[in-house]
């Protein structure tokens, strides 16, 4: 189930509403972070460039080169950083547009069954956010623990994958339920969720694809959703006709 799944939200990654969706995330993505690099920099030249300044005239002449090299380390620092919050960013932003993936999903795949209803926009954010923290603690844990060979990997897969599976499959169940009830079904099948999020975690640590990682997780999660619940509608079936 949970590769079928899989296999059905790869195939779709590529179609029309994807590709709208990923690119819509990925130019409001750069235009943020286009405007943090702008922020940044005036941050550096108001505040640390005099200070660099005013410390400089008392050292030999050469030492105007630390100014010019301290600059160019702060823009390769800042480069670097920027680099590592572009999956953060594209998390949250790609949030926006979950419910798109989410109803494009149910459109070709369910066309006979009814619609799910969008998540309200502050829940939606909220979600959002959850993405990014998920995405940023288990990246700082994982940091951590660079200098125990495995533990670090291990850790990265194993908190990505329970956090990043319950929070995707209550956001595919909630379309069709609400909150309390998504997250029992969710309890109901922890293993199978658990499971499916060491997928999205797969997904996540190859870089550059983890920028789909949001809209590969929603629409992975839709489809286990709807297998689990035709599951459960099918069970007390079998379990009268035996």
């Amino acid at each position: 189930m949970i590769l079928d799944a899989a296999r059905a939200a790869a195939s779709q990654l590529f179609t029309p509403p994807f590709r709208r969706a990923f690119f819509k995330s990925l130019g409001l993505t750069l235009l943020l972070l286009a405007a943090l690099w702008l922020a940044l920099r005036q941050l550096f030249e108001t505040f640390a460039m005099p200070w660099l300044d005013a410390l400089l005239p008392g050292l030999p002449s050469w030492a105007g080169w630390l100014g010019a090299l301290a600059a160019v380390a702060a823009g390769l620092g800042l480069a670097l950083a920027l680099a590592l919050l572009i999956a953060p960013i594209a998390a949250i932003v790609a949030g926006v547009f979950l419910d798109d993936v989410a109803e494009a999903v149910e459109r070709e795949s369910y066309p006979a069954d009814p619609p799910g209803q969008a998540v309200p926009l502050l829940p939606g954010i909220w979600l959002s956010l959850k993405f990014f923290g998920v995405v940023v603690l288990a990246n700082l844990v994982a940091l951590a623990l660079l200098l125990v060979p495995g533990v670090n990997l291990a850790i990265f897969f194993i908190v990505n994958a329970y956090l990043l599976g319950r929070e995707f499959f209550e956001f595919a169940a909630m379309r069709f339920r609400s909150e309390p009830e998504a997250k029992e079904l969710r309890r109901r099948h922890a293993g199978t969720v658990f499971l499916a999020g060491f997928v999205i975690a797969a997904f996540l640590a190859v870089p550059l694809l983890n920028l789909l990682t949001p809209l590969f997780a929603a629409a992975m999660m839709v489809h286990l959703h709807k297998m689990i619940s035709a599951r459960e509608e099918t069970a007390p079936a079998r379990a009268s006709a035996g």
